[in-house]
């Protein structure tokens, strides 16, 4: 057995490296630098070994083989481009790129929207020998206001199936069937509201070619200027999930959730991923106001409606005693404004009388 120290080696493109048992050979191709490409690999799944981009060559071995799914076995002898593998890469890009309706999709439409776009660039595959009939069946009829259905640049990767069963749990996306005839589906073929899905929008960041895609985001596209992110945490529960901020100028276009986020790794909820129309509405106060002797809300400055806050507080302690003051933080304010308003109360009055509405 060829070792290096106590761990076991192959040899990848020539040099030999040290793997650890159970490791794929696409784990340690990717772990020491070399870049094979995937259409179906998501590092949060279970190895699929569908789009077959990822395939090597292994001396003994009569075909190419998918690195994601072939493990390392001690002395393996592997090549990740040759020029046979890179050949058998052009070709299936060049099938890909021919079925779909598009290649180009709008940055906005998801987090992996453009890997099959980059792959096809890499690879030079904008040739249209392969270009024929497509399998794409889109559901523009799906009222649904989060998702995207646009299977028509579907490739079958099934990473949406996936994401939605082995980390939502939710099974609610399924493949109806077989060969060309393939097409991504909810129960009884129907609407996503209809179905089990509960808009996590995991499916959506997953896709790699802009078959599913999140709607809340692309609705700002027109929007001039370019798309910056910014990494925060999601302000809805107590969980913490790392999201970043898309914005162009001063306006949020869309939220994203971070796949490096410790407490999410990729996941959030519908509300963390599509409820940010709040912050630009235009019903939303821009000013503090304070009701005037009139009887109606009039605007005020900060000092002024911090005053007559302090003083209503401090007439009905006097009145009621400190039990008659109850807190409900908002969900839809940053962390530290909910620390501060438990401290308020607990600080202030003396009780426990604080909740979030987030808590449920």
């Amino acid at each position: 057995m060829s070792t290096n120290g106590t761990r076991p080696t192959i040899v990848l493109d020539g040099e030999k490296v040290a793997f650890t048992p159970g490791e794929t050979v696409y784990e340690a191709a990717t772990r020491h630098g070399k870049d094979i490409p995937t259409l179906c690999y998501d590092p949060r799944l279970e190895p699929f070994g569908g789009c077959r981009l990822c395939v090597v060559e292994i001396e003994g071995a009569r075909t190419p083989v998918a690195s994601c799914t072939a493990q390392c076995q001690s002395g393996m002898d592997v090549r990740t481009r040759s020029a046979r593998v890179e050949v058998h890469r052009r070709t299936l890009m060049e099938m890909l790129a021919s079925e779909n309706r598009e290649v180009e999709v709008d940055e906005l439409t998801s987090l992996a929207s453009q890997e099959m776009t980059e792959l096809v660039d890499r690879y030079e595959a904008r040739t249209g020998r392969f270009e024929g009939r497509q399998s794409g069946a889109s559901r523009p009829d799906d009222p649904n206001p989060f998702i995207m259905r646009d299977y028509d640049n579907c490739i079958s990767c099934y990473r949406c199936v996936r994401v939605c069963a082995e980390q939502e749990g939710d099974y609610a996306i399924s493949v109806k069937g077989r060969g060309f005839d393939t097409q991504i589906t909810v129960e009884f073929d129907g609407h996503l509201k209809e179905s089990a899905c509960t808009f996590c929008g995991q499916c959506v960041q997953t896709c790699p070619t802009g078959a599913l895609g999140d709607l809340k985001a692309l609705a700002h596209r027109e929007v001039e200027g370019e798309t910056k992110k910014t990494r925060t945490v999601c302000p809805y529960c107590g969980v913490g999930c790392s999201v970043d901020l898309l914005t162009r100028g001063n306006q949020l276009i869309g939220v994203q959730p971070a796949m490096d986020g410790p407490a999410n790794l990729g996941a959030l909820c519908v509300k963390g991923q599509f409820a940010f129309d709040f912050i630009q509405h235009p019903d939303r106060l821009a000013h503090p106001l304070v009701r005037g002797e009139d009887g109606e809300l009039h605007e005020a400055g900060w000092d002024e409606a911090l005053d007559r806050a302090a003083e209503g507080f401090l007439r009905v302690r006097e009145r009621y005693g400190r039990h008659s003051v109850y807190g409900v933080a908002s969900g839809r304010a940053p962390h530290e404004a909910a620390y501060t308003m438990q401290k308020f109360i607990r600080g202030g009055f003396g009780t426990n009388y604080i909740d979030n509405c987030s808590r449920a």
